[in-house]
């Protein structure tokens, strides 16, 4: 791999550099309103329908990957099961309405996060070398990066994978021959981004979100250390990447 990158740098997409969890949510507010209409208000709670909904989606994702099926999936299968528990048929129109709005959220329009424009552009214009690798289907996820103009920044440097763990990336790392003390990833869960990178020896940059997706959020078997970073923003991303390469500097200067 060439020397003349200071840097390089992994992105991953949802929710790192463009809005994905708030179109979930969305949707699911519209599905427990569903489920309130259908079953009765009194009958069931909003918190009862969303755990069952959670329950079922991460343990989808842990079976199949990231499919767009798993979804609609979830919620056809949390309306199944609270019909079965109370009592209620299970009709066809009704699970082909969820099916419908289930796969209604990756129809939606993306939008980038406050800064991703601007901290991909100074990192590029730094003379680092930017790669996007993000979890999903190849068409959804490409419709994406195409709508974002993403290839400006990332070109053929683009991993689309249905399965974002620790050999997945560790299959991009041997492939593409990284220098792993100069390598990044850069992302906002903990699951997929943080703890496959710091297993890989590669810095890594966790982006804390306010509301994130249980699924991301697992507990670190890795004690962090200098090449681990929490932000809030994208934003902050130039700064540390030069901070660490101007401490590294200085400490060469020193020996």
């Amino acid at each position: 791999m060439s020397q003349t990158f200071k840097q390089h740098i992994l992105f991953d997409l949802d929710d790192t550099l463009i809005h994905c969890n708030k179109y979930f949510g969305l949707v699911l507010g519209e599905f427990y309103e569903m489920m309130h209409h259908w079953f009765g208000a009194q009958t069931l709670t909003t918190d009862e329908i969303r755990q069952k909904q959670i329950d079922i989606d991460v343990e989808q994702v842990n079976r199949t990957g990231f499919s767009s099926g798993n979804f609609p999936k979830s919620l056809i299968e949390t309306y199944r099961f609270f019909c079965r528990k109370l009592g209620r048929p299970i009709r066809l129109d009704e699970e082909q309405e969820l099916n419908k709005l289930g796969l209604s959220v990756y129809e939606r329009e993306v939008e980038p996060y406050p800064g991703m424009v601007e901290t991909l552009e100074t990192l590029q214009n730094e003379g680092h070398r930017l790669y996007l690798y993000t979890g999903g289907e190849t068409a959804i996820q490409q419709r994406k990066i195409d709508q974002m103009k993403l290839s400006d920044y990332f070109d053929d440097r683009i991993y689309i994978t249905q399965h974002k763990n620790e050999a997945t990336l560790e299959h991009i790392l041997q492939a593409g021959a990284f220098d792993r003390s100069r390598t990044w990833m850069i992302g906002n869960s903990l699951r997929t981004d943080v703890m496959p990178a710091l297993s890989a020896g590669l810095n890594s940059i966790y982006i804390k979100q306010s509301n994130e997706w249980v699924y991301n959020m697992v507990e670190l078997r890795h004690k962090p250390d200098s090449s681990f970073y929490t932000i809030s923003s994208i934003g902050e991303v130039p700064g540390i990447i030069e901070r660490k390469l101007a401490e590294e500097r200085k400490q060469r200067a020193l020996n």
